[in-house]
């Protein structure tokens, strides 16, 4: 599978069909208080790059940095589309914003997700590639269903 990942601007209808799958996903998964999924209009802020994953015209993932300092980057809204289910798509996607938050000069990447089985085979990409459990960062408060990992770049 040849995948091509490209900055997107979030106007096209397969965009905005996997983000509403995942926002659903977030609020099925987690207490109210504990969803801090971003919707359309809030990635769509200066301090965030959004990347969509293309296999030829469909799209296979979705996923955001939001540049939280000149030395931290946050990684939000990572989902592959369910046709596309471990084929390496997640996996493609993080290296590609690994890639760009070391070429931004950021010394660290961290994200916040959430607890329990549908959180889990995200939690081992990301830990596979070296993210490790940390404290709370950029005004999220720690509760029992979250979780906060971060990356030396």
């Amino acid at each position: 599978m040849a995948l091509d990942i490209r900055i997107d601007d979030l106007s096209g209808g397969p965009t905005q069909d996997l983000l509403a799958l995942h926002l659903r996903g977030m609020q099925a998964w987690s207490p109210p208080e504990s969803v801090h999924a971003l919707d359309l209009s809030a990635l769509q802020t200066p301090d965030i790059t959004v990347w969509t994953v293309w296999d030829g015209d469909a799209i296979a993932g979705i996923g955001a940095m939001r540049q939280l300092s000149s030395s931290q980057g946050e990684l939000k809204s990572m989902r592959t589309h369910p046709d596309h289910l471990r084929k390496g798509v997640a996996a493609a996607l993080l290296e590609h914003i690994i890639a760009e938050a070391n070429a931004r000069g950021l010394s660290r990447l961290s994200l916040e997700t959430g607890s329990g089985p549908a959180f889990d085979p995200a939690l081992s990409l990301y830990r596979r590639r070296g993210f490790s459990d940390g404290p709370a960062f950029g005004g999220y408060v720690a509760t029992d269903f979250n979780q906060f990992l971060h990356l030396t770049l």
